[in-house]
């Protein structure tokens, strides 16, 4: 599990090491990463479970990703599945976010991902047998106001997950994109203080998940082999409206798509134009604040 010291990743950590299962967790921190440890072994099931600690920072040096995961293979076994959870958040108006913030985001979100899942794909191909868990955001499903940074690299997840998945379908290998709601971690609390009021807002208009909660679901949609993975009746709508040319796990689930489709896309269009409602009412109250400023 990477960015497996906190939020939804030490989450996730948790839930499979309960399933019984031995856990590699890399991060860069390595006091979050033995505090970590503690905690997740207090689950074990066994006496033979190990915790095993990487600190590593997965977007910089691909060869230190391929190297430190060679090593955990090489104590642990093979991985039988990868979970990129490593991620981080910059929010505020495209003009005003700096540049290098771009490409930081695209490298700790996007190759943060790509860079293990390279490391372990040859040999999960191998022994035919394999999960990829890509953990995105709905934010990697709709583009919000403050998100200009962030939500690109979220999004890019999903053509990587779409194409690898093609790839090692038929070695019996299967990739899962995790879409989370607004999850209560530390991750979430630090992006909260530099929120635009536009973004909150938004946000305001659904509820805070569990980080608990939202783990339970990506290690079970995982373990299924499902494509995609949402939480809750926000994040099923979503799933629907924006699953375009994504794979489906059964012909079910392909038949809801096309039958929801249509009364999601309104229920949709109802929601943008109170976000662009929010948008213009903010702009408003600016301009009217900045307007008697300058009368003063």
């Amino acid at each position: 599990v990477t960015g497996g010291s906190s939020g939804i990743g030490k989450c996730i950590a948790i839930e499979c090491y309960k399933q019984g299962a031995f856990i590699t967790l890399i991060a860069r921190d390595e006091n979050k990463l033995l505090q970590t440890k503690k905690e997740i072994e207090k689950y074990s099931v066994n006496d033979k479970q190990v915790v095993l600690c990487i600190s590593v920072d997965v977007s910089k040096d691909y060869e230190q990703v391929e190297n430190v995961l060679k090593q955990a293979q090489e104590k642990l076994g093979p991985v039988d599945m990868l979970v990129n959870c490593a991620g981080t958040s910059v929010t505020g108006k495209f003009e005003e976010i700096e540049v290098n913030s771009f490409e930081r985001l695209m490298a700790v979100n996007y190759l943060g991902s790509v860079y293990p899942s390279r490391a372990v794909i040859a040999t999960m191909k191998e022994r035919r047998m394999g999960r990829i868990v890509f953990v995105s955001s709905q934010a990697g499903q709709l583009g919000l106001f403050g998100y200009t940074a962030y939500s690109p690299t979220k999004f890019a997840l999903r053509g990587l997950a779409e194409a690898l998945q093609m790839e090692v379908k038929p070695y019996n290998v299967y990739v899962t994109v995790a879409y989370p709601p607004d999850t209560d971690t530390p991750g979430f609390a630090e992006e909260s203080k530099t929120k635009p009021l536009e973004t909150k807002l938004i946000s305001e208009t659904s509820s805070v998940c569990q980080a608990e909660q939202v783990a339970r679901v990506i290690v079970k949609d995982a373990i299924q082999g499902n494509f995609n993975s949402s939480v809750g009746s926000d994040g099923y709508m979503l799933s629907i409206l924006t699953s375009g040319m994504s794979p489906v796990t059964s012909l079910t689930e392909g038949l809801q798509q096309v039958v929801c489709m249509g009364i999601f896309r309104i229920i949709g269009l109802f929601y943008l134009g109170s976000f662009d409602s929010i948008v213009r009412r903010c702009m408003m109250q600016r301009e009217k604040s900045e307007s008697a400023d300058k009368t003063e």
